[in-house]
Parts: structure tokens; sequence; C-alpha cells
């Protein structure tokens, strides 16, 4: 549901601030470019006036409905004018705040409805609109433009003392929109700032909740294929058979965020901030991408449950990135699985805990995953029906995996690797019902005997244990170049698995 909830509010924001263009367009052109829009969406939008005077046509008490799966939203804006410039675009004033209702059906085994009142200030607003009917495009800007909770479950947010208020500043952007039925829809967007702002009291339990955040520097980018009838959103798969697709990617720079949370019997704090941020993601019939990132991030964390005063991280860089099929093939597909942490570092006192004779050493510890390859579907993933019935078996066939680069740091060892195998999915009877492989992956240690000393010495190994590990590495690994260094050529060949030219299977 999260998804589509954010599309639909996305089209909401696109009629309420729009994209650009320099053509011949008309204010009627562009009030049914809207209407058209927010169908596509498979939203309603009316009006209770609709009127042309000289320059101007006006629209009074316009309503936005929007509801899926269980979510229904409601925008009210009471004055919307279009103004012909004379130039071929459009000028778009409206009213300089309005109210939004999410009203979300209550869970399974509840009766209440939850009811979520929101205003929406955009004092300052710019929207020039633009290009033809065809193809329409806007330019916005506003000096700043908040969503503040006013009322939850129908109670001003001032008698249950709720507050959220989010504010952006130095907005501006674009949206084009092209074509009939099928839409095509380009947007960027930028902000200098955003700031949020959570409080909640509950006097009955005497319990508090805040939270503050800011952000710098945003900026987005998103194309989207618009289908028109297939975007009931609780029918994602028919959308996607249709044609909806969409991508994208988000960008801000120093964050930092503060929460405190305090009642009679607990408490929690935690604060944090990082350099930069990304987020990236795409969807279509074939595939489904996600991926974010951070750098320069520090958190601190202290409560009344966490043993210590306060404990504190930070990492250099973190970071994810899926790329994966999501429909029945005959063919493979590519596939993608990257997660990064480096330089991770922790408190003294959560060291402590476990090495309170400082035996490790304490540098920055740091994991890199790098995966690709190919793989072919027998199901529609995204189909609830064939999830189900996928759950039954394998889900398709691995063509190949490439593993790019894998490297672990810890306690002043380092493991590094990289290598790459085909598989054969007419042989699943040689690895135990694991389609045969065929490749290599090198692998090298270093620091490996001295990292299993100082944790014998710790007590955390027995030294029995701790020779079985190393009578391990002797068979899977030979000595390198360097102290306390060993490599290891892992090979599967001829339906055999192979340790450094050695047989063991």
């Amino acid at each position: 549901m999260t998804k589509w909830t954010l599309a639909g509010s996305t089209a909401l924001a696109t009629l309420a601030f729009g994209g650009m263009a320099q053509a011949q367009v008309t204010p009627e052109q562009v009030w049914q470019n809207w209407k058209d829009l927010s169908a596509t969406y498979g939203q309603q939008m009316s009006a209770t006036r609709e009127s042309r005077n000289g320059d101007t046509f006006s629209v009074e008490g316009l309503r936005i409905v929007a509801e899926q799966e269980g979510v229904l939203v409601v925008a009210e804006i009471d004055d919307v004018d279009f103004t012909d410039l004379g130039d071929g675009t459009v000028e778009i004033t409206m009213s300089p705040a309005y109210p939004m209702t999410i009203t979300v059906d209550p869970e399974e085994g509840e009766t209440e409805q939850t009811i979520i009142e929101v205003a929406i200030s955009q004092p300052g607003l710019s929207v020039i609109a633009g290009g033809s009917a065809a193809e329409t495009s806007y330019d916005f800007s506003a000096p700043t433009v908040n969503l503040k909770v006013e009322g939850i479950d129908g109670v001003d947010a001032a008698a249950v003392d709720l507050t959220v208020d989010v504010t952006f500043t130095g907005l501006a952007g674009s949206y084009l929109i092209s074509g009939t039925g099928t839409r095509e829809m380009t947007s960027a967007f930028s902000a200098d700032s955003m700031a949020m702002a959570i409080a909640a009291k509950d006097p009955d339990t005497s319990s508090s909740f805040d939270m503050t955040a800011t952000v710098a520097a945003l900026e987005g980018t998103s194309d989207s294929t618009l289908v028109e009838g297939a975007m009931d959103m609780a029918e994602l798969t028919d959308a996607l058979r249709a044609g909806f697709a969409a991508s994208g990617g988000f960008t801000y720079g120093k964050t930092a965020f503060a929460m405190d949370f305090v009642d009679p019997t607990d408490s929690f704090k935690a604060s944090g901030a990082a350099e930069t941020g990304s987020f990236t993601f795409g969807l279509d019939e074939g595939s489904m991408a996600y991926g974010a990132g951070g750098t320069g991030v520090t958190m601190t964390v202290s409560g009344a449950q966490i043993p210590f005063p306060e404990l504190t991280a930070s990492y250099a860089e973190a970071g994810f990135d899926l790329l994966m099929p999501i429909s029945k093939s005959d063919v493979a597909e590519d596939f993608r699985f990257v997660t990064r942490l480096v330089g991770l570092t922790v408190s003294d006192a959560l060291w402590g805990m476990f090495d309170p004779g400082n035996v490790l050493p304490r540098d920055p510890a740091t994991l890199v995953l790098d995966t690709s390859g190919r793989a072919r579907l027998d199901y529609d993933i995204m189909d609830p029906a064939q999830a189900e019935a996928m759950a039954s078996g394998a889900p398709g066939d691995l063509e190949s995996l490439d593993v790019n680069e894998l490297k672990l740091t810890v306690g002043g060892a380092e493991l590094t690797g990289a290598g790459a195998f085909t598989f054969d999915n007419t042989d699943l009877v040689t690895f135990d019902g694991m389609p045969a492989p065929t490749g290599t992956l090198n692998l090298k240690l270093v620091g490996g005997n001295g990292l299993l000393d100082k944790l014998v010495q710790m007590g955390l190994i027995p030294d029995d244990q701790a020779m079985g590990a190393r009578m391990m590495m002797g068979m899977f690994a030979r000595p390198g170049d360097g102290v306390d260094t060993l490599t290891s050529t892992i090979e599967f060949k001829d339906k055999g698995l192979y340790a450094n030219g050695q047989r063991l299977q």
C-alpha cells in the first residue's frame, strides 16, 4: 500500500505545483490536463463552479479525491485561477492554504477509522504552464510549503497536545506531461531545506515524545509512464502489464535529527547527522530496482534500557543496491545485489562489553558484498496468486553469479575475494538439489591467525575450537605473500569441488 499511496500523493503534488513549457496552451486546456491526469491516477476531481472572466478561467471549490487500499485522501482548494499571459503560457494561482483529510480504514479486528486532518500552506507559490494540449509542462517555485497536522481521530491536535509540522524552503521544479491515454511524465525538483518537528504528550501516562530533523539541499528526478484505466493501485500486476513504469532518484545534503522519549518507567534519546544521502527506485513489468546510501553518518543513543551513559557509532559510507527480475520469462534477466558498510566505529563502552582488556584492535570495520548475475523466473512475483505458488519450489533458474567484490575487515583481520560462476540447471543431483556450478572464487585472508589468537586470549573461543578452525584453514588455504596471509582458490569444475587444486567432492 505504501508505494501506491505515495504515487497518489505525487499526483496531488503534481496538480498543486506542476512543471514547464514554451508553446501555445490555453487556460481551459491546462484545466483539462489536470482532470485527465487525475483520472489517469484513478482519482476523482470536481469543482462547484467553472467560469471565464477576460483572460482568466476560474475554478471554485476544487475537490480531489483519491482512494486506494483502505486509504481515502481528500484535498479541497477554494479557488484556482488559470490566467492567459498572452505569450502561449498560463499562470496558475490558487488559495495560499487548503486542507487535506486522510482517512484510514480500521485494521482487522478493529472498528474505528483513523482520520488525520492536514493543513497545507503555500504562500507565494508560482506556477507557469505552457506547451500544448498534447504536451503540457509546468514550472513551479515557492518560498515555503508547510504541512501541519491539525487533528487526528476527529480531535483537535491541540487537544491531544500533538504537533506534526513539516516545512520546505526554496522549493522549485518542473513537470512535463505528454500523450493521451498512456501518458509520459518527467519531473525534477529541488529544495534548499526541509525541517520537521513531531511532538506528543499523553497526560494519562505522563509520557512524551519529541523529534526534530533537518535536511539540506534536496534534489530529485523521476520518469513515469501512466496508463489510463490500469491505475487501480490495488492491481499492481495489471498496471505493470498495461505499461505502467516509474524510475527516479533523490539526493540530499547535510542532515541532522534528534528524538527524545520519556515516561515514568522508561526513557530513550537519540541523535545523529549525515553529510550526504541518496535514494533510487525503478519499476516496470520486467524488473524492480531499489537503492539507498549515506555518507559521514554519526549516531548517539542513550536510555534507561542501555547499560551505559550513551553509545555512539559512525561510519564513512553505507548503502545497498538491488535489481531483480519480477516477471515470468523464457530468457534470463540481469540481477544485482550490493551492500556496503565502510569505516564503522562504535564507542569504547560497547567494545568494553566483550573486550574489557582492549585485546582487539579497534580499527574501523568494513563489509562490502557486490554481486550480480542473470536469472530466469517461472512466475510473476508481483502477482499474489503466483507468489503463493512460488513458495512450493524454486522460483526459476539461476544462470550465472558474479562476486565482483567481497571484503570484510574487523578486529585486525581482512578477508577479500572475487569470482564468477555459471550454473547447469539440468543437473540438480550432483550438489543435492542445487544447479551444478562451474567457476572459481579467489579468497585472501590477512591476519586470520592473529585474530584467532586474540579471541582465545579473550576467552571467547576455546583452544580446541581454534585448533579446529586452523585445521580447516589448512585444508582450504595455503600461505600467501606476507605475514599471516592465506590464499585460497575454490573451484567448481567437472562436477566436482576443488580447493587449491585438491578435489574435495
